[in-house]
């Protein structure tokens, strides 16, 4: 990879960034290596190459040609030194914490998770002998006292899935560095075009690149990025030994596409979805709306500085709770009833019945995820029929 790659903007590295099409015969797009095994000219180079001594390809559940433009170009983005794909977001954070944690440690996370990080940290890793606590990571005395010689690492959201609530990444870096405790961070809902948390402190970004990143909803992937030496670790023991979770080159083909258009779509889905908050915080039946675009959002100031626009994703409760949350989610017809985000079509979902639901009610409760809260991707829609669609489902409800 030539530096002046890593000199040129955003976009351009998206689209071009290391590759030559003079190198593969004049294709302009990357070729997709469907292959599992790859052929050593001699046993020394393969020898070499399974030693870790020589550069090269020996099976694609480690590394694979396709992938790894995937994975160069996702750390050009994120300003990482090294990258890594995978099968699916969960995939990524578990190959990650597997990695990285040991019986006997202690893991800080968010508030709030996603529905299946909160599984895998209460009912995988967890039950292997890891301690997880949540602790809110904006109370800097309360991660203070959460920390103990066998804390490793800080694991979080922001925004968070589903409440929307922001952590201050450099903040809780300086905390971190000054206890020699990792920082990871989940980049889902931002991407890099909005947040780039290794530019803050951060140690690892993880992605599930099923949303944003690839953007149609039409495969599943996921990605982590940051300094080599850890990037590398959990490639060679998280994906390698622990899970599997191998991305295939098809896939891989597919979310380079994606990448092409992400800042294009992501202006788009922000756009759409500050409309669709403004819209929703004068409604009469709304009773709360999270949204980091609004003023009124309690960390408005934070996301100003942290991100760079607030984002596609929303989240809002109705006065009435969940009977009147789910009077209006039925009588939506342009927003399609389904979970994921990040996708072309806008998307509505009921977090303590579906995402959440490994959660407890009362577990639920803890986190601040309320039984009625409603949550919106927003996708490219037209705005006005956007719009047209929440007011005849919130007439429904009237």
């Amino acid at each position: 990879m030539h530096d002046a790659d890593q000199r040129q903007g955003f976009n351009t590295r998206a689209i071009h960034l290391g590759y030559d099409p003079q190198s593969h015969q004049g294709a302009l797009v990357p070729p997709v290596y469907q292959t599992t095994t790859y052929a050593f000219p001699t046993v020394e180079q393969g020898a070499a190459c399974f030693a870790g001594q020589a550069d090269g390809y020996f099976y694609s559940r480690i590394s694979n040609p396709t992938l790894a433009l995937l994975e160069a170009r996702m750390a050009s983005l994120e300003g990482g030194e090294a990258g890594l794909a995978l099968a699916s977001g969960m995939g990524a954070i578990t190959a990650t914490l597997w990695t990285l944690l040991r019986p006997g440690d202690e893991v800080i996370v968010g508030h709030t998770l996603y529905g299946c990080t909160f599984a895998f940290l209460h009912h995988g890793i967890g039950e292997f002998g890891v301690t997880v606590r949540h602790v809110d990571l904006n109370d800097t005395l309360a991660v203070q006292a959460a920390i103990s010689p066998r804390t490793r690492l800080f694991y979080f959201e922001t925004p968070a899935n589903p409440t929307m609530q922001l952590i201050d990444i450099q903040a809780l870096v300086r905390i971190a560095r000054m206890h020699d405790v990792l920082v990871v961070v989940d980049n889902t809902y931002c991407t890099p075009y909005l947040q780039r948390p290794l530019e803050l402190g951060a140690d690892l970004v993880v992605h599930s690149a099923t949303k944003y990143l690839s953007g149609h909803g039409d495969l599943s992937a996921g990605l982590v990025v940051g300094r080599k030496a850890l990037v590398d670790r959990v490639r060679l023991q998280g994906l390698k030994d622990m899970t599997g979770a191998v991305l295939s080159a098809a896939d891989a083909a597919l979310l380079m596409r994606g990448l092409k258009t992400l800042t294009l779509r992501m202006d788009r889905h922000c756009s759409n979805a500050q409309a669709v908050a403004q819209f929703l915080q004068v409604q009469p039946l709304v009773d709360v709306i999270h949204y980091p675009g609004l003023p009124s959002f309690a960390q408005y100031t934070l996301a100003q500085r942290q991100m760079r626009l607030p984002g596609g994703m929303l989240a809002f409760e109705l006065k009435g709770g969940l009977a009147v949350g789910r009077r209006f989610m039925n009588a939506l017809q342009l927003f399609t009833r389904a979970v994921s985000l990040g996708d072309a079509e806008s998307l509505a979902q009921h977090p303590a019945s579906m995402t959440h639901s490994s959660y407890t009610p009362e577990e639920r409760a803890a986190h601040g995820i309320s039984e009625g809260l409603v949550r919106l991707s927003v996708g490219l829609e037209d705005i006005e029929d956007l719009i047209a669609d929440l007011k005849q489902a919130l007439a429904v409800c009237a």
